[in-house]
């Protein structure tokens, strides 16, 4: 039995890293001939029952020149391996869906069918304001245990996944290009510990480059893979959009982070809001239904957390002891706690993720302080990095 399988796996990866196929035509193919050995056994003119002439031409060239065994241990010595529709180790959610893909290449580990999935997603050029929410939320989706889907992009998407792996949880990134790349190369670090601690997965052939055309299937992976779909910054024409189109046919839940009416990152959040997306305000009552709902779907009995009090400022920790999720460096760094005098909290509390100028910071402190302290103070909180200078003069709140 177990030579069977793996037979089938042989086979399933010559077939899979076929690049000029498509995901349907895999499916019907396996259907029409009885696995993928059946496929690489039958005659070319069986193929083209599935596939054009043109397909089945570069299918009988490709084939000409693959070693199934030998190619298949190559890849499995690169730490990749393959899981496809019909292994028991498949993703149950992703199964559910609609032209599930037939075939995962998978680097590190799948997501834990027992634990809540949530894909948290964004814009790539995100705001001070949405690096904070993607770092807070990703801390404590890691805390509980809940894992966190994306698709180790640049911004939100990133960030979330890097914060949750700081916390000691799961994150899985999901890439529209063949999982032995990175991508985006600045996300290398990201990357390197999704494998170690998580897993990086792709329906895309070894050494696939990364395509715009991609990108939606990809899309659909990643929500098909989540319970629940978060979305944290998007403007009204974004790919984030679609993904929660997605995830809607999936029959997903989708939840915004509201944003300001002003600001244009957030108009297409708020539109979501308009048009009935659950609004994330409340992150312990989010989390613990989380779990419900998914101890729910495997029959298992519900344990209530215990109250941790968590909100979107659940940073403070007393009038001088600041947590700062930030610190650490670059946009993914460690956290730790800062001790503050009580000026610089007073500096701290009034910052925002709009830039302000030193004048507009006294006027909300009543003039509290002159000018020129409040500049000292800030220049202080910026080397702790619980402040930033957008430009000169003026300050927001510490970067992520």
């Amino acid at each position: 039995m177990e030579e069977c399988k793996e037979r089938e796996k042989i086979y399933a990866c010559w077939l899979c890293n076929f690049p000029y196929i498509g995901n349907g035509q895999i499916h019907r193919l396996s259907e029409l001939c009885g696995g993928p050995e059946g496929v690489y056994l039958a005659k070319p003119e069986i193929w083209g029952n599935v596939l054009s002439p043109q397909q089945t031409a570069r299918l009988k060239e490709y084939t000409a020149n693959w070693r199934p065994e030998k190619s298949y241990h190559e890849i499995q010595a690169k730490g990749i391996r393959i899981v496809t529709v019909k292994d028991t180790d498949y993703p149950d959610r992703l199964r559910e869906i609609s032209d599930a893909p037939y075939c995962l290449f998978v680097k590190g580990k799948l997501p834990d069918e027992e634990a809540p999935a949530v894909a948290v997603i964004g814009a790539r050029e995100c705001s001070e304001y949405g690096k904070y929410v993607a770092n807070l939320l990703g801390r404590v989706l890691g805390k509980y245990k809940v894992t966190v889907i994306s698709g180790m992009a640049r911004g939100i998407d990133g960030i979330s996944q890097m914060a949750a792996l700081e916390a000691g949880g799961s994150s899985i990134g999901v890439l529209g290009c063949g999982v032995d790349i990175c991508y985006p190369a600045q996300n290398k670090a990201l990357y390197e510990r999704l494998i170690r601690e998580g897993g990086v997965i792709s329906s895309y052939p070894l050494s696939t480059p990364a395509r715009p055309q991609n990108f939606p299937p990809r899309n659909r992976i990643v929500s098909g893979l989540a319970d629940v779909i978060i979305v944290v910054e998007a403007r009204i024409k974004s790919g984030t959009l679609i993904t929660v189109d997605m995830a809607l046919e999936q029959g997903r839940e989708v939840y915004v982070v509201p944003g300001r009416v002003t600001d244009r990152l957030s108009d297409g959040c708020n539109r979501l809001i308009r048009q009935g997306a659950g609004v994330l305000w409340n992150l312990e009552e989010f989390v613990e239904e989380l779990w419900a709902i998914r101890n729910r779907k495997k029959g298992n009995c519900h344990v209530r957390m215990s109250n941790s009090n968590l909100c979107w400022d659940s940073g403070m920790k007393t009038e001088k002891e600041q947590y700062n999720p930030y610190c650490g460096g670059a946009e993914m760094g460690t956290a730790k706690i800062i001790k503050l005098s009580s000026e610089l909290t007073s500096i701290y509390e009034v910052l925002d993720f709009s830039p302000q100028s030193a004048e507009e910071i006294r006027g909300k402190l009543a003039g509290k302080f002159e000018e020129r302290q409040i500049m000292m103070l800030l220049m202080e909180l910026c080397v702790e990095k619980m402040a930033i200078q957008i430009s000169p003069g003026r300050f927001c709140r510490g970067k992520g």
